[in-house]
């Protein structure tokens, strides 16, 4: 089940017949999109005010919480996060919310000091607390931490749980809902892990190499076992690639033949298309999503739908034997 969502097993237990994981789980290709089409049920007037900045965030928080928060995404999908600048409204919906929860390790910095001015509110920097010790890179010479911790299906396990918790807080009681919804989520994205892993494993060793617009995946490049090769832009994109750089991503690519080079939702692919073409390689036609969640009807829409479409794009990409996702 490739959207944990309102029309399925959120809206049982939200019914309390029967439990999430009792559902059955479709392929990627089969998910449904009637919850957009159905009427939601209304949020109380007494329901807390949670803020999510991103789009990982956000989906995680609307599957385990349904209609019992009033929610706020700030960054919506397809937006680079890295360059995100706070709107008005972002400000206002901030500095009302009961609960604010954003992914930390500087991944949104547009909106970090505004969060952190608010002295009297829970606010929750969830992908620091699930994943405490993450991957790190150079910068300038100084050691910084990856915040594209989501790309591992585990550390998603432990960031919905920490949402969960926080979730549990402000509204204590609707903590059993809340366990029951993240409960299931836990459980599909383990299945999600492990098929991950088998469907990587079937592209050739010469052909498990990555090249990418900006190095965000380096989180699913070690969980996964697909070496990252290069990529014409840092963890942030706030600095663009130079002339250099380019030359440079040509030479690795040639060097290491790689088959197929990726573009990503949220960076314009006019600059990975040029280094494709100098070193006679191709672009994927399917995009990755490595900085949030693609838009409402996309592949990627939800947590769960954007890691089996990233798999898929990267599997057939490389030259691996694509099965689609098959829940249990």
């Amino acid at each position: 089940m490739d959207s944990f969502s309102r029309q399925t097993c959120i809206a049982v237990v939200a019914l309390t017949i029967g439990g999430l994981t009792s559902c059955s789980a479709p392929s990627a290709n089969q998910a449904s999109s009637s919850a957009s089409s159905a009427a939601s049920p209304a949020i109380a007037s007494d329901a807390p005010d949670v803020v999510a900045t991103n789009s990982v965030l956000c989906d995680l928080a609307k599957q385990i919480a349904a209609n019992t928060i009033n929610l706020t995404c700030l960054i919506k999908p397809g937006t680079d996060a890295h360059l995100y600048q706070a709107t008005p409204n972002d400000r206002k919906a901030i500095e009302t919310a009961n609960l604010i929860l954003y992914g930390g390790y500087n991944f949104e910095p547009g909106l970090v000091k505004l969060i952190q001015a608010r002295s009297k509110v829970t606010k929750v920097a969830v992908d620091e607390v699930a994943v405490p010790a993450p991957q790190t890179f150079a910068e300038d010479g100084k050691t910084e931490p990856d915040p594209h911790v989501w790309h591992n299906a585990q550390n998603g396990v432990q960031i919905t749980q920490v949402i969960q918790t926080n979730l549990a807080k402000v509204s204590p009681t609707n903590a059993d809902l809340y366990a029951k919804n993240a409960e299931a989520i836990v459980t599909q994205l383990m299945q999600i892990d492990r098929w991950i892993k088998s469907q990587i494993a079937t592209i050739p060793p010469d052909s498990r190499k990555l090249v990418t617009t900006h190095d965000a995946l380096g989180y699913y490049a070690k969980a996964y076992n697909v070496p990252i090769e290069g990529a014409l832009e840092g963890i942030s994109t706030e600095e663009k690639p130079t002339a250099a750089r380019v030359k440079e991503l040509v030479t690795i690519i040639t060097s290491a033949k790689v088959p197929t080079i990726f573009a990503e939702v949220s960076i314009n692919p006019q600059l990975i298309e040029t280094v494709a073409k100098e070193a006679k390689v191709k672009v994927s036609d399917q995009e990755l999503f490595t900085d949030g969640l693609g838009e409402p009807g996309s592949n990627g829409e939800t947590y769960q739908k954007m890691l089996l479409a990233n798999t898929k794009a990267i599997v057939e990409g490389l030259g691996g034997r694509f099965t689609a996702f098959q829940g249990k």
